[in-house]
């Protein structure tokens, strides 16, 4: 069985920063490419970013320069460094993983609560 598990959510101020961590662990023999979602209250989910195994990244053009996306592949572990955060980055945070275990499939996380307040 394969997890993922988000942490490093909370409350900032405006301006803050934070770092959200997801780490999968399981029956896992490889990941591909791993990314960070959100959903804000009332909206749907959209992308914030994504990363491949070799390091490539691609982001939703309104986060970029503000959020950083890196993983650790030998910790199967993808992060998601937040700068200068505003109101309207309050959401839920998801991170996902194209991962082979058993099979092939993407798992998601449970979700971590961010919070920025003005």
């Amino acid at each position: 069985q394969v997890e993922l598990v988000e942490s490093g959510g909370g409350l900032v101020q405006v301006g803050g920063s934070l770092r959200l961590s997801c780490a999968a662990s399981g029956s896992i023999l490889s990941i591909n490419a791993m990314g960070w979602y959100r959903q804000a209250p009332g909206k749907q989910r959209e992308l914030v970013a994504t990363i491949t195994t070799g390091g490539s990244t691609n982001y939703v053009d309104s986060l970029k320069g503000r959020f950083t996306i890196s993983r650790d592949n030998a910790k199967n572990t993808v992060y998601l460094q937040m700068n200068s955060l505003k109101p309207e980055d309050t959401a839920v945070y998801y991170c996902n993983a194209d991962i082979v275990s058993n099979y092939r499939r993407i798992y998601w996380g449970q979700g971590t609560q961010v919070t920025v307040s003005s």
